[in-house]
Order: C-alpha cells, then sequence, then structure tokens
C-alpha cells in the first residue's frame, strides 16, 4: 500500500475529540488505535488502497468469481431492462399523509438493488455490456437531492418527508446509496469517462454534496444524533456502525483532501466508540440477533475497510470484545432458522452466511466461522451451499467476492464430510463450541439450553433500550426447536412504530409479553423503569431480578421479584416464579403468556384426557404438547389475535394465542405465583 507523509491526522482526531465534548484520555477502542504512532498517518487521501483487482484485471476476476460468475451475470442481463424510477413527490409524502414507508422505499429499494447487481454483473464479465445502464443509474443517482428514506427525512429543519434541497443530512439509505456510488465511481470511471468524463464528475459532486460535505458539517451534529453528538438522551443503535461505516468508504474511496479525511476518519472513531460505550463490553446486542447484521455486522465492515485502506497499521482483530459481539449471532440462535427475539427483531431471521463465515475468519473464532458454515446448508438437497452475492449492501457484495474462493473451498470441504456421515452429524459438529449457556451480565440478557433440548432465554434491562418494548422479565420457551412460549417481534415499520404511539400498538405493549401486571397494571416506557440484582447461576440454570422498579408508582407495588428455573439434567420443566407485595390493590393479579399453539383450557379434552382444574395444555407444532400448570388461585382464559400484518403472519401464521392466569379481584396483598411448564405425558 501507498504510504504517505506523517501528517497531522491524530492533532485533527484530538481536536475532533475536544470539539464533541471528549475529555483528554477518555478514548475508546477505535480511537486508541487510531492513535497508535503511524496509524493516522497511514490513511492516505486518494491514495489506491481497496483490496480487490482493478476492473480491467479480467484474470484477477474471474479467479474470484469462478464458477459463480455465469449466475452473476444472469441476473445482470435481466437489469438491463431496468428503468431507473423517478420517486415523485407523493410517494415522500406518503409518509406524512398515511404513515407510508413503503410508497417511496419500494422505489428506492428497486433501484438500489440493480446498481449493485450491475457492478457485479459487469466486474464478472468485464465486456462492457453493462456499462451504459451503470451510467445511466449512476447518472440519475446523481440527479436527485437526496439519497435519503422519507421516514427519515423529518430530521430536515423543515420537518417535513420531502427532501429539501438547502439542506442535506444523512440516514441508512444516503450513507448506503454514498457507498454504491463511490463503488462504482472507483471501479469505472475509467469506464464512464471513456463515453463523458461529465458522469463521474456529476458522481464525484453528488457524494460530495449528499455524504461527504454533510458528515463534516457540524451544523447537521443535530439531524446526525448516530455520530454520538445529536442524541441527548445518549441513546444508540445500530444506525451507528451502519452510516458510519458507509460514509467512511465513500471518504475513503473519493476524498481528495488529506485535511478533510483525517477530520472524517476522527469523527468515525468517535461516533463508533460512543455507540460501542453504549451496548456495554458483554458483546450482547441489546437490539437482538436481528439487528446483529446491521450493528455488529457493520461494525465488522468498517474494522475490515479500515484495515485494508491503512495496509493493517489500523487492527481490531485481536480484541476479546469484538469477538464477544460477533460471537452474538451464534448464541442466539436456537435451531431451525428460530432466534432469539426480543425487541423489535424477528423470530425468524435468515442468517447472513457469508458475513457470519468472514467476521469469524478474520477474527479467528472457530465458533462464529463454523456458525457461517452451519448458515449454509441446504437442508432440502442435503448439502451445504456457497452463499451468493446480490444484496442491498454494495461493500457486502464485492467483499462476498473477495473471499469467494475461500468459502467455496470450506463448503467443499464439508460436503465431503457429509458424503462419508450425514448432514445432520456434520451440522452438530458445527454447532458443538456454542456453550449450553449464556449470560451477559451487563446487558442482563441470559440464555439456558439443557440437555434435553429446552432452550430459555430471558432479560432484564430497563424500558428504554433501543427499538425497545416493555417487556423487563420476560422470557421465551422453546423446545427441541419448537416454540412453546414466545415473543411477537414486530409489524411492518409505519410512522407510529417510531412515532408517539408506539407504545399504542399491541406488540409493544406489556401485557403481550410474558409477564405479570400485579394489580393489572402494566409496565411503561422510560429508563427509570428497570430491573434489578439481576442474576444468572448458569450451572443451577436459574435466572432472577427484582421487577418492583419496572412498574409505576401507581401500581402500588412494594416488592416484585421473578426468578426462572430450568431443569438442566433431570425431567426436563421450567418453572417460573413470582412473588409480589401490593400495598393497596388496583384490580386483579394477571399472569399473561403469548403462544403459537392452540390452548386448552381446564374441562377441555386432549388425547381422551380431561384437563384438571390448574393446568392447561398447549398443543405446539411438530406434536409437541406441553401442560402448563398453576395455582388454582388463578382463573385461565385465553384470547386469539389475528395476524393481518405479513411481518407477523410470515413468522407466526394467522394468529397467536395469549394465555391471561387472573387472580381474583380481592386477592391477598402479598402472595406467589409458580407457573410450570413440562411436556404432556
Amino acid at each position: 500500500m501507498m504510504k504517505g507523509l506523517l501528517h497531522c491526522g491524530a492533532a485533527v482526531l484530538v481536536a475532533a475529540a475536544f470539539s464533541l465534548g471528549l475529555r483528554a484520555g477518555d478514548k475508546g477502542l477505535m480511537e486508541s488505535q487510531y492513535a497508535w504512532p503511524e496509524v493516522a498517518a497511514s490513511f492516505v487521501a486518494g491514495a489506491d488502497w481497496f483490496p480487490l483487482p482493478a476492473y480491467t484485471d479480467r484474470a484477477g476476476w474471474d479467479r474470484l468469481f469462478g464458477p459463480d460468475a455465469e449466475a452473476v451475470i444472469r441476473r445482470g442481463e435481466k437489469l438491463l431492462e431496468h428503468r431507473w424510477t423517478h420517486i415523485p413527490a407523493t410517494a415522500y409524502l406518503a409518509f406524512e399523509r398515511e404513515g407510508d414507508r413503503t410508497a417511496m422505499e419500494r422505489i428506492e429499494g428497486a433501484n438500489r438493488g440493480a446498481f449493485i447487481g450491475l457492478i457485479l454483473a459487469e466486474l464478472a464479465e468485464g465486456k462492457g455490456r453493462f456499462i451504459d445502464q451503470l451510467l445511466d443509474g449512476a447518472w440519475f443517482a446523481s440527479e436527485q437531492t437526496s439519497w435519503v428514506l422519507s421516514a427519515h427525512q423529518p430530521s430536515q429543519r423543515t420537518k417535513r418527508a420531502l427532501p429539501d434541497g438547502r439542506e442535506h443530512i444523512i440516514d441508512l439509505a444516503g450513507g448506503r446509496f454514498g457507498a454504491i456510488m463511490a463503488l462504482a465511481w472507483h471501479f469505472f470511471r475509467a469506464e464512464f469517462d471513456k463515453v463523458d468524463p461529465s458522469v463521474s464528475a456529476a458522481m464525484e459532486r453528488a457524494v460530495k454534496r449528499n455524504i461527504l460535505d454533510p458528515y463534516l458539517d457540524e451544523d447537521e451534529f443535530r439531524a446526525h444524533w448516530w455520530m454520538g453528538r445529536g442524541n441527548k438522551e445518549g441513546i444508540l443503535n445500530n444506525w451507528t456502525p451502519w452510516c458510519v461505516s458507509d460514509v467512511t468508504l465513500a471518504f475513503l474511496l473519493m476524498e481528495k483532501d488529506q485535511e478533510r479525511l483525517d477530520r472524517a476518519l476522527g469523527y468515525s472513531m468517535y461516533a463508533v466508540d460512543r455507540f460501542l460505550d453504549y451496548i456495554q463490553k458483554d458483546g450482547a446486542c441489546e437490539e437482538g440477533p436481528g439487528y446483529w447484521n446491521a450493528a455488529a455486522g457493520k461494525t465488522f465492515d468498517l474494522l475490515q475497510m479500515l484495515y485494508d485502506a491503512s495496509g493493517g497499521a489500523f487492527d481490531l482483530t485481536s480484541e476479546p470484545r469484538i469477538r464477544r459481539y460477533g460471537e452474538f449471532i451464534s448464541r442466539s440462535y436456537i435451531g431451525n432458522g428460530w432466534v432469539v427475539n426480543f425487541a423489535d427483531g424477528a423470530a425468524k431471521a435468515s442468517s447472513p452466511a457469508g458475513l457470519i463465515w468472514n467476521y469469524g475468519h478474520q477474527l479467528r473464532s472457530r465458533e462464529l466461522e463454523d456458525f457461517g458454515l452451519y448458515s449454509m446448508a441446504d437442508r432440502r438437497k442435503g448439502c451445504f451451499r456457497a452463499p451468493g452475492f446480490v444484496g442491498n449492501d454494495a461493500y457486502r457484495a464485492v467483499e462476498s467476492v473477495r473471499f469467494n474462493a475461500d468459502i467455496h473451498a470450506a463448503v467443499d470441504s464439508l460436503n465431503a464430510r457429509v458424503a462419508a456421515s450425514s448432514l445432520d452429524e456434520v451440522l452438530a459438529g458445527l454447532r458443538a463450541a456454542v456453550p449450553a449457556t449464556t449470560w451477559y451480565p451487563e446487558t442482563e440478557l441470559c440464555y439456558l439450553r439443557n440437555a434435553s433440548g429446552w432452550f430459555l432465554g430471558a432479560k432484564g434491562g430497563y424500558n428504554n433500550e433501543s427499538h425497545n418494548h416493555n417487556d423487563i422479565g420476560t422470557c421465551i420457551l422453546f423446545i427441541r426447536d419448537t416454540p412453546v412460549l414466545v415473543d411477537a417481534g414486530v409489524g411492518t415499520y409505519t410512522r407510529e412504530t417510531f412515532g408517539a404511539g408506539r407504545y399504542e400498538i399491541w406488540s409493544m405493549q406489556c401485557d403481550w409479553h410474558n409477564l405479570p401486571m400485579p394489580g393489572g397494571v402494566p409496565q411503561l416506557f422510560g429508563a427509570g423503569f428497570r430491573a434489578r440484582n439481576v442474576a444468572c447461576d448458569e450451572r443451577k440454570g436459574t435466572f432472577s431480578l427484582d421487577l418492583t422498579g419496572a412498574y409505576p408508582e401507581m401500581a402500588d407495588l412494594r416488592s416484585l421479584t421473578r426468578s426462572y428455573r430450568l431443569a438442566m439434567k433431570d425431567t426436563p420443566s421450567l418453572a417460573i416464579t413470582d412473588s409480589y407485595h401490593l400495598d393497596r390493590r388496583h384490580g386483579p393479579d394477571i399472569e399473561h403468556f403469548l403462544v403459537q399453539g392452540e390452548v386448552i383450557l381446564p374441562g377441555g379434552t386432549f388425547q381422551g384426557r380431561k384437563v384438571e382444574e390448574g393446568s392447561l395444555v398447549i398443543v405446539c407444532a411438530d406434536g409437541l404438547a406441553v401442560r402448563m400448570t398453576y395455582p388454582r388461585t388463578l382463573h385461565a382464559s385465553v384470547e386469539v389475535r389475528k395476524l393481518d400484518d405479513p411481518r407477523f403472519s410470515s413468522v407466526w401464521g394467522p394468529s397467536l394465542r395469549r394465555i391471561s392466569l387472573t387472580s381474583a379481584p380481592d386477592a391477598p396483598l402479598k402472595g406467589t405465583y409458580t407457573i410450570r411448564v413440562a411436556e404432556w405425558k
């Protein structure tokens, strides 16, 4: 890699840190690494650092794409007919008028996906057949006032959904499109210049207008809360590494001014350090594994590009915290496609196999590398298959090409093992390194798995976490990868999902989670509502917490503790115990449980046997049936929740059911409820 003379990068970082209110010496992982001698100087504006072949190196691209080139080119051929679609004003305004995000996002997503697919196709073939269509896409994007989604445009000073050309802000989509433009410019600008240099010049102006200048504009810290400054509450989430990684790529590829590059890198280091501080050091992603791809995954993308752009001088691959952050996705996988899904994450998630493998490979995590390979299994065909390249992230798409040959070699080795044994045996081996229990003491997440294939996930925390639901103390339970007690997740995003009406949505509320309502009072939203004395005993299979502070003062709740005990060795069972003490009763106590299966209440029959008082049967999928027993002082009822939103129904089917175990209105002010779950025998 070309090295420049020692420049003022470290000094710029220090100045940027003080302008953001950072105390001297208060550096995180990123800033500490960047401050090492010669590291800042290794980032040289205008350097040819990108670790993939030049477009004209056909032998290099043929070697990387290998047997996958033909499929990539065929997909590109279909995109030759793609029409670059202008996003009308009314599509943006639909968010304001009806709360509809999709009217605008559908068009934006189609244009973005086409651009990435065409980049890959031209790199794979190299005959110039896709250049005109790429040129059209680049010209089209250059003429767009903004690349920001309608749902995020209200961060403008106008507070409106329609882009205002007088102000340019950055969001997830804007940064992502900036990265696409930067990569297209990097690979094809010489080809574009053969047609007309105006195209490359227009791309540079557009990226500068929409990405580079806004990132350096301190007046926009107000809108760019994800940089760690414009957010008074200090809450950060996946936006930070996602936006920062894409914006940083654009700077590293397109910025020619060293001072501006240094300043941008200083902002990037600061922002990601604030994010890493916020998410705790135990490695858990408080947004859940559904956001791992955008949170930990984009953090890894950033670390990879910084390593490459610095010629290896910036290197955090040996940092245990980054490794733990990666392995969270492996620990959160339950089985058969199910994952732990507290907060807004989906319970069914397709793991980004190539990214997971590369993360594990680069950080030397056998567990994570194996989980990436595990996620490449094709159970219908009884073999492993390397993942494809096309996605909605341009950097990841070309990175996956870079490591394509290594992944193919690993897949071929696995398939040889399958031929000598079986797919199930190989899959079991790939999960052998995952511990049965994992406790994240700072984030307060607990994962327990016993020898009988029962999986319990439970959480503490507080009710202002990123993508929060009012769900302190809730749990999920799976038996041999079949859901028993579930978390609904989140529906299709609308204006209200992240608006003032968020906690009017049923799936965000306490009473649609596996939680108690002492005196009929639910938990409320707010950082002050939190668990205390959270403890996990991994050997005994217990998790306990004080839930008193999770409920409002109006509950007149003196104390409430919840404990879980998963039988780890003997006959498998789960006991959930709530001990409460009220100063005054406002209504009956209610214990809620959300299930996917059919519920047979006391007095009903199942398999020819009557269900006795104090128990009910949950008939789950895959022939599983469980008995839930509870104090006879509680009355059991069930409510069916129809799922019309496809984001729910695609996971759970047409409905979910809420079990309510309700006390008498004049129940004692102090007492204990123990609910037990065991398989129906």
